[in-house]
Order: structure tokens, then C-alpha cells, then sequence
């Protein structure tokens, strides 16, 4: 794993530890001003702007807070000079929602950029599948 894919999976472990932990300073230190996230609620056309993704943070933590989890299960990075790609699966829920759907992870698909010397989230999607 070259330094960047190394550099890479420690900013997407400390962003999931600050998530899971409410740590607003935390989520946010390492993404673009110009982010662009898909998430699972709306608004259906995507958080768009560090603002816009900042507002999405505590009806979560709200969530969050009453013993879900959110851990990362698997992680994979592949980077380039100035751009790269993670994606993951997260073990993320309550524990009733675990216990009812031991297999139902979440999928998380991080677009990074190098900007000023350093990895950036440009763009964020989070999804599960539909499982009605």
C-alpha cells in the first residue's frame, strides 16, 4: 500500500471515529469546501457545499447517540497523484435494526482529492440496499 492509500484509510478511519463519537470538528476537518455528499435521507439532489454537509451531521449524531453503531467493516483505497477512491461497508444501526438484519451494511464511496499538499473529500455517497 503506497503512503497516500495509507495516508488515505487513516483520514477515512479518524472521519468514521469522529462520526460514530459526534465529533462535528471531526467529520468535517478533512473534506472540500465544495463537497458533494449522496446520502440515504434527503435531500434527494445531495448535500452540495461544506455548509450543506455540515447540516446533515446532527439529526444523526441525534440517531447515533441513542447506541447505534457505525463501524467500518471493510476498506479499500486506490490513489493516484492528485486524485483517489475509497470505498467501504459499515456495520451501521441500532442494535434491534443489527439483530433483525445481522447481514444489511452500509456502502460508503469517497471521491478524494489532493489539495495544497493534502487529501480532501470531494465527494461522499452513503447507501443501503434495498432490501423491501
Amino acid at each position: 500500500m503506497s503512503d497516500d492509500e495509507q495516508q488515505i484509510r487513516r483520514l477515512i478511519e479518524h472521519w468514521a471515529a469522529a462520526v460514530h463519537g459526534g465529533d462535528l470538528d471531526g467529520v468535517l476537518v478533512d473534506h472540500a469546501d465544495d463537497i458533494v455528499m449522496f446520502d440515504v435521507p434527503p435531500p434527494y439532489e445531495g448535500a452540495r457545499g461544506i455548509d450543506a454537509y455540515r447540516e446533515t451531521w446532527p439529526p444523526f449524531f441525534d440517531w447515533q447517540a441513542r447506541g447505534a453503531s457505525f463501524d467500518i467493516e471493510s476498506l479499500e483505497v486506490t490513489a493516484g497523484a492528485d486524485v483517489a477512491f475509497a470505498y467501504a461497508l459499515l456495520r451501521c444501526g441500532t442494535p434491534r435494526e443489527l439483530a433483525e438484519r445481522p447481514e444489511n451494511r452500509l456502502r460508503l464511496t469517497l471521491g478524494l482529492r489532493k489539495q495544497r499538499g493534502r487529501w480532501v473529500v470531494a465527494h461522499e455517497h452513503h447507501s443501503f440496499p434495498d432490501v423491501s
